[in-house]
This record gives C-alpha cells, sequence and structure tokens, in this order.
C-alpha cells in the first residue's frame, strides 16, 4: 500500500528549482523536471522523483534525482533523523559501500518542502518486491533460479561488507544511544520497549509484550558490535541485473551484532514466503547454507541466531501494529479490522511460532 499522501508538485517543483539554484551559482539555468511520486514508496519517508536540468560553461546537464522528505502526515516510527542517514551515506560511499550519492540536505528551512529533506542520485535497476512479496509475485518470480541464487547471494555479501567494517575506526561512533543503556542491544531494546508503549496507545499487545519478556530473560552474553544496516533485505538493494548497485534504506542503521541483520534478512524472506503461505521460490538458498556462506565471507560464527530471529520478529510486529493503524487512519481498514490487524498479522504469527506461543489470533487482547 502507497503511503496515501498528497502534495502540491507544482509548487514543490518551483521550490525545490530556486533551493537548487543558490547551490548551484555556477549554472546560468536550473529546472527541475516531471516532479512526481514513485510507484510506490515506503511507509517512512516520503519519496519524489525528478530531473534535474541545468545550463553551464560546460553545456547542459540531466541528472536523475530522488528526494527523500520527513514525514508530515501519519508517522509510522516515532521519530525520523535525515541527518543521520544522510552522514551515513556519505562515509559508507568513502568507504566503498554502494549508496546512492548523496548531494544536498536541508534540515533547517521546512519553508521548501513542508519538512527537512535530503537529495541522492536515482540508481537504475530493479528492486525485489514487497507488494507483492517476491516470492508470491513480481519479476523475481519470471527470472531462472540460478538468477534469484545470484540475487540472494549478492544481498548477503553486501550485508558481509559492512559488517566487516571498524565501526569506529570508519567514524561511526555517532550512531551509539549510550542514554538508553550500556550496551548497543540494551540500546535498541531501550527504543523498541519505547516504540512498544507509543504505538500500542495503553492497549494490550499480547504477542508484543510476551516476546519483550522473553527478550529480556534470555539476552546473550558478549555479542559483538558492527555496523548495522538495520533494515538489511534483498528488498532494499538495487539489482543491475543480479550485480548489486546500490544499498538503500538506512532509516534503521545502528551499532550491534551482526546476527541482527542476519536474522532480520531471514524472518523477512520468511514473512515474504511462510508468513504469505507460499514455498520460497526455487534458486533460494536455504537458510543453513546462507549462514555457513555468511560466516565464511565475515570469520564471524554465527551465535544465537534464534534469539536475534525473535528480536527481529518483535521489531518488525511493533512496526507492523503502527502500519495497521496508519491504514486505519487513512481509511483502508476500518477501526475493528485494523485492531484485529494489529494483533493478528503474518509477522505476529511467525514470531508466535518462534516462540512456541499460541497463534495471536486465539489469544484475547
Amino acid at each position: 500500500m502507497p503511503t496515501p499522501w498528497q502534495r502540491d508538485l507544482a509548487r514543490d517543483a518551483a521550490r525545490l528549482e530556486a533551493w537548487l539554484a543558490k547551490r548551484l551559482p555556477e549554472a546560468s539555468d536550473v529546472a527541475v523536471r516531471g516532479l512526481r511520486a514513485p510507484d510506490s514508496s515506503g511507509f517512512s519517508n516520503d519519496t519524489l522523483l525528478f530531473e534535474l536540468e541545468t545550463r553551464g560553461a560546460g553545456g547542459e546537464r540531466r541528472e536523475a534525482l530522488v528526494v527523500r522528505i520527513r514525514p508530515t502526515g501519519f508517522q509510522v516510527f516515532p521519530d525520523y533523523d535525515l541527518g543521520l542517514q544522510f552522514r551515513t551515506m556519505q562515509r559508507l560511499a568513502r568507504l566503498g559501500i554502494p549508496v546512492p550519492r548523496v548531494r544536498w540536505i536541508e534540515e533547517e528551512d521546512c519553508g521548501v518542502l513542508g519538512a527537512p529533506f535530503y537529495l541522492m542520485d536515482r540508481v537504475d535497476g530493479r528492486v525485489p518486491t514487497d507488494r507483492p512479496p517476491y516470492h508470491a509475485g513480481g519479476w523475481m518470480t519470471e527470472i531462472s533460479p540460478a538468477e534469484r541464487e545470484a540475487i540472494w547471494w549478492g544481498g548477503l555479501e553486501c550485508m558481509a561488507r559492512i559488517h566487516r567494517l571498524d565501526p569506529l575506526a570508519s567514524g561511526f561512533g555517532f550512531l551509539a544511544r549510550p542514554e538508553l543503556g550500556p550496551t548497543p542491544f540494551r540500546q535498541q531494546l531501550a527504543y523498541y520497549e519505547r516504540y512498544l508503549a507509543w504505538a500500542a496507545r495503553g492497549l494490550p499487545q499480547p504477542t508484543l509484550e510476551a516476546a519483550l519478556a522473553w527478550l529480556r530473560a534470555n539476552e546473550p552474553a558478549d555479542p559483538r558490535t558492527v555496523l548495522l544496516w538495520g533494515d538489511a533485505r534483498i528488498g532494499n538493494v538495487i539489482f543491475d541485473g543480479t550485480r548489486p548497485a546500490a544499498v538503500l534504506d538506512w532509516e534503521m542503521v545502528t551499532l550491534g551484532s551482526p546476527e541482527e541483520d542476519l536474522a532480520w534478512s531471514i524472518f523477512v524472506d520468511r514473512h515474504h514466503s511462510e508468513g504469505m503461505g507460499v514455498p520460497r521460490l526455487p534458486g533460494f538458498p536455504s537458510y543453513e547454507e546462507t549462514v555457513a556462506r555468511y560466516e565464511a565471507l565475515t570469520g564471524f560464527e554465527v551465535r544465537n541466531l534464534h534469539f536475534w530471529q525473535v528480536f527481529a520478529g518483535f521489531r518488525f510486529g511493533v512496526i507492523m501494529a503502527r502500519i495497521a493503524q496508519q491504514m486505519v487512519h487513512y481509511g483502508v481498514m476500518g477501526a475493528e479490522q485494523g485492531r484485529a490487524f494489529e494483533l493478528d498479522n503474518m509477522v505476529t504469527r511467525l514470531l508466535a511460532k518462534l516462540l512456541e506461543l499460541p497463534p495471536p489470533g486465539e489469544v484475547p487482547a
């Protein structure tokens, strides 16, 4: 479901043109062409696409750009830090990680597009779909098993490259949140506990509350710390054929145990197959093969993967609760249907299965 927001695109184009002209003083002419929303956009940042045309001493130039805007309507996440995303992508590009080149950021003047925003280059290629989930439909169902295998390994190799970076030596210490706890895991757990309290609105969330209690009681000892992509999955990679061209969506970037990203990617893949009642497509490596390949790529021993899958399911479940409320807010669902979906959805069902809990639809709330 695209995020249903409306903008005055003609007004936005004119304001963006004037803003860009100040940042391109060498250009005698600056024009924003074809400002539009993508065919589908995510549940977090608002996104616009356009072509930037400039004329200067070097002649005419046309570039394809993307604008990411902090949401001004219903918020899925409790807070957004576009500056953090921008700085992360800048540093990753310098370190050789394939990310879109970020160009400019506006964090203070909300008079341009109504909220902070940044601009980045648009990268050509295809992204495995979430709607429909790539195991159930879309272009991933139309390619060969060998191509699907190459895409899965390509996404894993991107993850491994990120994890092999030394997060502190590479300048990512700004991602730590010591005010939330003494370790990266405790910091994340505190964040998602607050997120759950905000999303729950004082109402029961039996599966998520049980998962939170289980996570507190089963915290692993001495996890290593790496830079985490956060929303690590092939659906956040642009592929040129089967080659990863760009790693996307750094809203959830943080520091933590490498198993977190690995478990998240596996949990999302399960959601897109088992959660939807469809088999994984031929060519996708097994999860056991995935773990072995990840260990070979990083030199890390994968530990406590079940714990980190529960953590993935818990975080995804909190996000899904808020997405259910978003669908009610925009009239896609009625209040009663939305509340039922908030509690009983593909994510909470998989999470309950991991914890051997009763199915969410059978638990009174």
